[in-house]
């Protein structure tokens, strides 16, 4: 008997029971309506693997009332097109085709341009998939003709669902055996998969087939069993327990005491767990937090390093992510931006907001200056060194301090740029 992988075998044939990119499928998104209306125009699926591109396309294909053939473009070429081009005039062609061409980025220009004339009279609808950025790696002449829809990694609560209801569709052939996976390590195997939906279906599939069932007709899959397949330690990843927030804070107050090989560590410890999201949330956080003003371009570059992370996933991320942590370690720290903003709270929660000074009031409709709203107000661009001194915060709070540098180079020359504005005007 042919071996089918449960990830195919599990493979939605209607949106109903497709898990994930609800900003392209959910109710009244753009490729919900697309595929809803059976008029598929050519598109490249750009994403992942594992998040649902091959799924899309077939049942794009479904809805389409066409014949859907599939290349790899790793391993086609021309002549695999013209083999499909010549279907277009036999009765399976009648309808045109749908060709999905996975891994697009692996044709050259060439191969590409043999796609054209059939894809611009209609006779083919390519459906392109690519893990890499279309704009960088596929022919102008395809992307003109094509819309580019991003298909992000699963969300882990959605690939719980999915391997949910993987394990009743193997249950089903097993007959009779109980399979008990505990939601726990449902969520370490979606945690471990990286958004990968097929790689979190085959590691279920693995734990599976791998265990006997005991005297009870029974399957018992474990932490133990899970790591033996995937060959990563949970390292006791539970997302909402102790040890995850102690790695964390582990991990911040290394970059904070500037220990880059501390900060190493626990990034390695991180990123083994496959945690990729709450190492991005938390470097963003450290740029402000513990480095700030001291180098207020630290946020940039850690965005940039952030981005290009989640754009291509792990393993690779871990450069980027490396990148992020040793700018933030060796950077020079200041914290005078949370003590800033923690300081303003607390006065507002015990001290009250307060009235807005009237000369700050909008003062920008009929009637406002009858009101006394924007009266007195000095408008700075007018007065020397673009200041003038003036009462902002309310009255209960004018003389209050939020902001006080801190004692590195770069906010050294904020306070004195702040004196000198003041001292002459």
């Amino acid at each position: 008997m042919h071996y089918q992988p449960l990830a195919d075998r599990i493979r939605p044939d209607t949106l109903e029971h497709v898990v994930g990119q609800q900003h392209l499928l959910g109710g009244g998104k753009i490729l919900n309506r697309i595929l809803s209306s059976g008029h598929i125009p050519n598109m490249i699926f750009y994403g992942p693997s594992g998040t649902g591109k091959t799924t899309v396309a077939n049942i794009a294909a479904k809805s389409a009332n066409k014949k859907l053939y599939k290349l790899n473009a790793t391993n086609a070429s021309v002549s695999d097109i013209k083999s499909i081009i010549s279907e277009l005039d036999s009765f399976t062609g009648m309808n045109g085709v749908l060709l999905y061409l996975d891994e697009i980025q692996n044709f050259n220009k060439k191969q590409q341009q043999s796609l054209l004339e059939f894809i611009e009279n209609g006779q083919i609808t390519l459906i392109a998939s690519t893990t890499e950025n279309p704009y960088f790696y596929i022919y102008n002449a395809i992307l003109s003709r094509a819309t580019v829809f991003e298909f992000k990694p699963i969300r882990e609560t959605d690939i719980v669902i999915a391997l949910k209801r993987a394990i009743e569709i193997v249950k089903q052939d097993l007959l009779g055996v109980e399979i008990d996976c505990p939601d726990e390590v449902l969520a370490f195997i979606a945690s471990t998969s990286n958004g990968d939906l097929r790689k979190a279906i085959t590691t279920l599939e693995l734990a599976i087939y791998s265990m006997n069932f005991d005297a009870n007709r029974k399957i018992v899959i474990t932490y133990e069993t899970v790591e033996e397949c995937t060959q990563r330690k949970s390292l006791n990843y539970d997302k909402d327990g102790d040890n995850h927030y102690d790695v964390l804070s582990a991990f911040q107050k290394s970059i904070r005491g500037s220990d880059p090989d501390a900060a190493i560590h626990y990034l390695a410890r991180l990123i083994e767990a496959g945690d990729i999201k709450s190492i991005c949330r938390r470097l963003l956080v450290i740029a402000s937090e513990d480095v700030g003003l001291a180098y207020p371009n630290a946020i940039a570059i850690v965005k940039s390093c952030v981005d290009a992370a989640l754009q291509v996933g792990l393993p690779e991320a871990r450069i980027n992510l490396a990148q992020a942590v040793l700018v933030l370690a060796t950077a020079p720290k200041s914290n005078s931006v949370i003590k800033a903003i923690d300081h303003a709270l607390s006065d507002i929660k015990t001290k009250g907001a307060g009235d807005i000074p009237a000369h700050l009031k909008d003062s920008h409709y009929e009637g406002a200056s009858k009101m006394g709203r924007g009266t007195g107000y000095k408008y700075p661009h007018d007065y020397p060194n673009n200041y003038v001194k003036q009462q902002y915060l309310p009255n209960h709070l004018k003389n209050a301090v939020y902001y006080e540098p801190g004692q590195n180079k770069m906010e050294r020359s904020i306070e004195n740029y702040l004196r000198q504005i003041k001292d002459n005007s």
